[in-house]
């Protein structure tokens, strides 16, 4: 994801504000988060060895895991 882009995410489960607190089932209808991207990243290598003994079986494998930052902008409740 670009970044600086605006993103909104509608899939809220639950909102806490103050000691009032809204659980959906299974989502809370009217919530969303308003979000800003930060970019992608990605994570250290991680190295994923195989082996077997007594077979001559080995297998080496790598990995890095993307991800994206968010910054969160605003939470809108289910009744604003």
């Amino acid at each position: 994801m670009p970044k600086s882009d605006k993103v909104e995410l509608d899939r809220v489960l639950l909102v806490a504000d103050g000691d009032k607190v809204t659980t959906g089932t299974p989502v809370v209808a009217g919530a969303k988060v308003v979000a800003t991207s930060l970019g992608d990243l990605r994570d250290k290598k991680i190295i994923v060895f195989k082996f077997k003994s007594k077979n001559r079986y080995s297998k080496k494998n790598g990995h890095r895991q993307s991800h994206t930052r968010i910054v969160i902008d605003k939470i809108v409740g289910p009744e604003s």
